[in-house]
Order: C-alpha cells, then structure tokens, then sequence
C-alpha cells in the first residue's frame, strides 16, 4: 500500500459515518477525505508513514532472509575471494569493504584483533569498490596481487594508507611490499578479477547493504563501523545457533 492509499484507508475509517471501503469510493472523495483529514489531524501524515516504512522494512528484512537462505555458499564460500584467518574456522565473517572508505580504514585493528584473539574465523574479504575510478583500481591491484601470494600484506599496507588509493599511491604501495608491478598490471585484466567485483556488486545490491563497511556474520547483516567486542559478541551468536 502506497502512502495515500494508506492516508485514504485511515481517513475512511476515522470519518465514515458507516462502514465502507476504500475502492468503493471515487477518486474525488477519498481526495476530499484525505485532505479532511489532514487539515483535521495532522498528525495523522507521520503515522502513516510510520506504517509504510515499518512495512517497507518488514518486506526488507523478509527479503535479506531468503537471499541468505539462498546464497549462502557464495557469500561465505566463493572461491573467487580472499580468505583470512582460519580457512577451516567455524564461523565465517564476511566484510564487504572500499580502500578509500575512512570507516574501512578504522575497522581494520578491530577485525585483525578479533581474528588474532579466536583462532577459529574465517574472515572473507569482498573488495566492493563504490569511492571512485581510484578504489576501482586498488580493489583491482588487490585481487591481482593473490597471483603473487601478496593478497593479505597488500591488503593491510592499503588499510593503513595516508591518503587516497589512487594509481600512484596503489602501486606505490605493490612496491613497498615487493610485489612484481608489471605483473600485478597484467593480472588486473584478469577475468576472476572483474567476477569479484560484480559478485560483490549483486549480493550488497541484494542484501540491502549501500555502505562500506559491512559484514555477514551467521544470520546477522551489520552495516557500518563495528568495534571488536560487538564483533566477537556477533561471532558467538553465530557460533550457538550453529550448534
């Protein structure tokens, strides 16, 4: 239901001298209902929406649910993405994440504690560059850097970057840590790497995420910055309803 159709249904039951339905009454009065009853109560335009949105969530919610349910295994098992952590851990975090989000940059010490402190996380990585042509291209250069067994010391060098990830400072960084650069230029164009990106770019479509960073952890969809505690509290719900 649309909110004046909503409005149109609050205002025949609040007004109607009988009982009688909305889709038995012209456009024109339930116009002319509508605007009665504004003018009248006008608080009545926030319940309204109230109700919409609390539906519109409740759909939502419905929603993410069944693309859990559905794609589980490419969430948290694609072989396309990198893997942290423990590759045999019983529970698996997924962080959707952009080298040039500053919230990224400062959930980084939170998630290499919480997986420095259980043994047992598998933390998947989905490069989801949104920021621009430059996190495109370190999102690209990240993936490609798996070719030279580098993934994880590129991955945490770019984290802790002063500045954008541009061009210059992305391969700056590949030869800091002694990647091979015009190898890491050529795997870039490699079609896993494309797939990577489009795969992230379906599923935060379809879980309803529209900002870096954000986790799966079980059945949980945690969007934004999250400290290590609530992260190691989430891991262990997972953990019991695995059980």
């Amino acid at each position: 239901m649309n909110l004046r159709n909503t409005i149109a249904a609050i205002a025949v039951a609040a007004f109607a001298p009988f009982p009688v339905h909305a889709d038995e009454l012209s456009e024109a009065r339930i116009k002319e209902l509508v605007l009665e009853t504004i003018r009248e109560n006008p608080e009545i335009v926030m319940e309204a929406v109230a109700i919409l949105e609390q539906r519109q969530a409740q759909a939502q919610a419905h929603d993410q649910v069944q693309v859990l349910q559905n794609q589980r295994e490419l969430i948290e098992r694609d072989p396309n993405a990198p893997v942290l952590g423990n590759p045999d851990g019983d529970v698996t975090v997924v962080e959707f994440f952009d080298y040039n989000c500053p919230y990224c940059r400062r959930v980084k010490p939170e998630v290499r504690a919480l997986i420095d402190e259980d043994p047992n996380i598998r933390l998947v990585y989905r490069e989801w560059p949104i920021l621009g042509d430059g996190s495109v291209f370190a999102a690209k250069a990240a993936l490609a850097a798996r070719k030279q067994g580098k993934y994880e010391e590129f991955h945490w060098a770019m984290m802790g970057l002063q500045g954008r990830a541009e061009e210059a400072s992305v391969l700056r960084v590949a030869e800091d840590i002694g990647l091979d650069v015009d190898q890491l230029r050529a795997d870039m164009d490699a079609p896993e790497v494309e797939e990577h990106i489009a795969t992230s770019m379906r599923l935060t479509q379809a879980l309803g995420f529209n900002g870096t960073p954000s986790f799966v952890i079980g059945d949980a969809l945690v969007p934004g910055f999250v400290e290590k505690a609530r992260l190691a509290e989430l891991v262990e719900d997972a953990r019991e309803n695995d059980q």
